[in-house]
């Protein structure tokens, strides 16, 4: 009976132990899948992609949606520290931000234009990544700037992948993407395997950047449990600089942007 038991036992731990596993495997492979059309596209020599026939039927697509859906606003002040952009308000055609620069931080990337951001945020960066470090997390940038015609591919590769209703989750349609602000930056750590994971937000360094961007003008764009509002899945990773002032309002409400703007309805 006592070694019925055990074994018994014994199996409720390997069932439950199983079941952790597939949980860990589960997101792993979610974050691996959200990064991987752009590890793909960086290990291009050339992602001019004006010609390219998935961007132009992304493009294309795009723009029948927005015909079709009267929400679309396209944002009338682009260059705007505290402009928002989502699935519903995109920038203006073609838009580029002015002052990119690449702050001075470790990056683990490989297309140089992923490590742009404006000005101002550059240097927020820098000071956020300084103060981490002294804390004793090496934070690492992943992926900043793109254009809309990177943003695109990027997209037009997701749905490739993983098909449009996943893509929508994890990646923007071109001219609806924070990155093409210049005021976003993805980032990692080495003990990270520098993956865009969610398991970055239970780490020591993932856990520190949520309790201490907002003194840097960052705020994590996409929260968890909020993509009913955001839009999209939970992304630790992804840092969106506003400002120090609002950013840290934002943070003690404990709110997205949209609702911090009084976009939800």
């Amino acid at each position: 009976m006592i070694v019925k038991r055990i074994i018994g036992i014994f199996g409720m731990v390997c069932i439950i132990g199983a079941m952790s596993a597939c949980q860990t495997e589960s997101e792993v492979k979610t974050g691996q899948e959200v990064s991987a059309s752009e590890e793909a596209l960086e290990n291009k020599p050339n992602i001019e992609l004006s010609g390219d026939e998935e961007t132009d039927e992304a493009n294309e697509e795009q723009e029948s949606n927005e015909t079709n859906n009267g929400d679309v606003t396209v944002v009338d002040e682009p260059t705007a520290m505290d402009v928002v952009v989502n699935k519903q308000r995109k920038l203006p055609e073609g838009y580029e931000p002015p002052d990119l620069t690449t702050p001075n931080v470790e990056f683990h990337v490989v297309n140089n234009e992923r490590k742009y951001m404006r000005a101002e945020a550059a240097k927020a960066l820098e000071d956020l990544f300084q103060e981490a470090e002294q804390q004793g997390h090496q934070l690492v940038g992943i992926s900043g700037y793109r254009s809309q015609q990177t943003q695109a591919a990027v997209f037009a590769s997701n749905v490739d992948r993983n098909g449009r209703e996943h893509a929508l989750q994890y990646s923007a349609q071109p001219g609806h993407s924070e990155h093409q602000t210049g005021l976003t930056m993805d980032i990692s750590t080495p003990q990270n395997d520098y993956a865009l994971t969610e398991s970055f937000g239970n780490s020591a360094a993932g856990q520190w950047v949520a309790e201490n961007a907002h003194e840097y003008g960052f705020v994590i764009r996409y929260p968890e449990g909020k993509s009913d509002i955001t839009g999209y899945g939970y992304e630790p990773w992804h840092l969106r600089y506003f400002g120090e002032s609002i950013a840290t309002e934002i943070h003690e409400a404990g709110v997205t942007v949209e609702e911090y703007y009084g976009l939800v309805e």
